[in-house]
């Protein structure tokens, strides 16, 4: 137990890391692959229809001892356990993150505040069942009687990036002709863009809300509901509103029937939230199966990052692997490139999911770490980051290691050549950057590159729910192994939560004059210059 509170960098094991990389930085990938035949196999592993090929990373069979040697160290097998069993893993909330527990097939009973929330799951998802049922089969109908052909999703955060990124990557899969809308920001032209799109009559809002309180999201709900009833009369909450929420009295406070609202809790956050209600959406346009395809691949990751030795666990690896490459190269920033067009929006999903649980500064015990702790992620669709920023990752002066994330095959592919060429696309860019070229005769050695730059590639064989579901858990679950071993909570976002609470006062300072005294300079003469551009 003593072992366990000290800081991580006092482990031996960090110590041990630290000495290893000033080793590995002065070897190459090249001379490895020419001197390792076996590389690939040693260093690449198969989950399901899931394939992660991590050797084009600075690292050798050591390197991945040492990581596990200072995972296990800091407890990392104790921190999944209590994950999955509902400890109060976030604990600057006292709560647990059970997400997980929301994909799960078998429905183990699991107890929070003395609930059994496996009922509590299954409650709600037969309810999704019977309004998707009801839609499909135009038994719900709008005010003036029509069908709902439009479904408008409203929310920010995961209650956005979810749904919008899932629904766009399946909708190959989608059994109705229903049309997807999603709303966030509160820019009255992102309204009126998507206002302009639906025939209100026969449309269906789903108002997404943990608290029900988040500004954009019930600034644009009220704005809906004012412009409806503006249309169609008082009547409409009951038939074109539906509020997913942990605050239900809220939801019904502004008027959305109790049959209407559907349950969030304390212990799904926002950014984990796809596998709840607010999956809603998806399920509306891939059917009742596809969605359970959807969690039954997320539940077999759960499964392989409970139960895989760590030098084989794929989650484990990744979140190692980052470990590696922040704290002992002085990385600063993670690319991801999705080669499809249906995963076009998932490196914004990503880039939520990690950047806002793993930007910390303090401990789980609230102490100030000195060490870095999560990445900068960015990353564009391929191949049109090869036009782009792929620049900067074969001849910048930063390292920047990518995951390449390929396809075996699309829904539509007919066995013509464009599939083969975007993942020769991916393959040439991975070997690129690991391979480099020297062999330039040219004086001036611009055509000179490097390599030795790190990447991994995650190949699925097609993107359908259920790889998809696996997918979108083995990043949740690297994101909690790099938490883990920081020792940080990776589940609140507190600097997010204090923008939210300077808001108030600045909007007060914009709408009264006396107000202004009391903001810094810098903000009062931005108010001032807002003024008069309005005036």
């Amino acid at each position: 137990m003593t072992t366990l509170m000290k800081n991580l960098t006092e482990h031996r094991e960090w110590q041990a890391l630290a000495e290893h990389s000033h080793e590995m930085k002065h070897q190459h990938m090249r001379d490895w692959f020419s001197q390792d035949p076996q590389r690939f196999s040693r260093f690449s592993q198969k989950t399901g229809h899931l394939l992660l090929d991590y050797s084009r990373n600075l690292m050798n069979d050591q390197t991945i001892t040492l990581l596990c040697d200072l995972a296990n160290v800091v407890g990392l097998p104790r921190k999944i356990k209590a994950l999955f069993e509902g400890e109060a893993v976030n604990s600057s909330e006292n709560r647990p993150a059970l997400h997980t527990a929301l994909r799960d097939i078998t429905h183990t009973p699991i107890f929070v505040d003395g609930e059994n929330i496996a009922e509590l799951i299954t409650e709600a998802q037969e309810k999704m069942r019977q309004v998707v049922a009801q839609i499909h089969t135009h038994q719900w109908i709008g005010v003036t009687g029509k069908p709902i052909r439009h479904i408008v999703n409203i929310g920010i955060g995961g209650s956005y990036l979810g749904p919008m990124m899932c629904t766009q990557a399946l909708k190959d899969f989608a059994v109705s002709d229903l049309q997807f809308h999603f709303i966030s920001t509160i820019d009255q032209s992102h309204l009126q863009d998507v206002l302009q799109q639906i025939d209100p009559a026969a449309t269906l809002f789903i108002i997404s809300s943990k608290s029900f309180s988040t500004l954009e999201t019930m600034t644009n709900a009220q704005a809906i509901l004012t412009w409806m009833k503006d249309k169609h009369g008082p009547h409409v909450l009951e038939q074109h509103f539906i509020a997913i929420t942990a605050a239900s009295d809220k939801a019904e406070a502004l008027g959305i029937p109790q049959q209407n609202i559907f349950p969030l809790w304390d212990w799904v956050g926002g950014r984990y939230s796809i596998w709840s209600a607010i999956g809603l959406p998806l399920m509306l346009m891939i059917g009742p199966a596809h969605f359970d395809e959807f969690l039954a691949g997320a539940y077999e990751m759960d499964q392989h990052f409970r139960t895989a030795d760590f030098a084989h666990n794929i989650p484990v690896i990744l979140g190692l692997l980052s470990i590696w490459y922040i704290n002992f190269f002085g990385v600063a920033a993670q690319a991801i490139a999705p080669y499809s067009y249906r995963l076009r929006h998932f490196v914004p999903y990503i880039q939520q999911a990690e950047m806002e649980s793993n930007g910390k500064c303090v401990s789980a015990k609230g102490d100030r770490i000195h060490y870095p702790t999560g990445s900068v992620i960015f990353g564009e669709e391929g191949s049109n980051g090869q036009h782009a920023y792929h620049q900067l990752l074969h001849q910048g002066q930063h390292l920047i290691p990518i995951d390449f994330i390929l396809i075996g095959k699309t829904e539509t592919d007919n066995d013509n050549e464009q599939q083969a060429i975007l993942f020769a696309s991916g393959l040439s860019q991975a070997q690129a950057l690991m391979q480099g070229r020297i062999d330039i005769s040219e004086p001036s050695g611009h055509q000179m590159v490097p390599g030795n730059r790190p990447s991994n590639i995650l190949f699925l064989d097609r993107v359908n729910p259920r790889n998809l579901g696996a997918l979108l858990a083995l990043y949740e679950h690297k994101i909690f192994v790099q938490g883990a071993i920081w020792d940080i909570v990776s589940f609140d976002q507190w600097g997010v939560e204090l923008g939210k609470q300077l808001l108030p006062n600045i909007l007060r300072c914009i709408q009264e004059e006396a107000w202004v005294e009391q903001a810094d300079s810098a903000t009062a003469g931005m108010i001032q210059h807002y003024k008069q551009v309005k005036r």
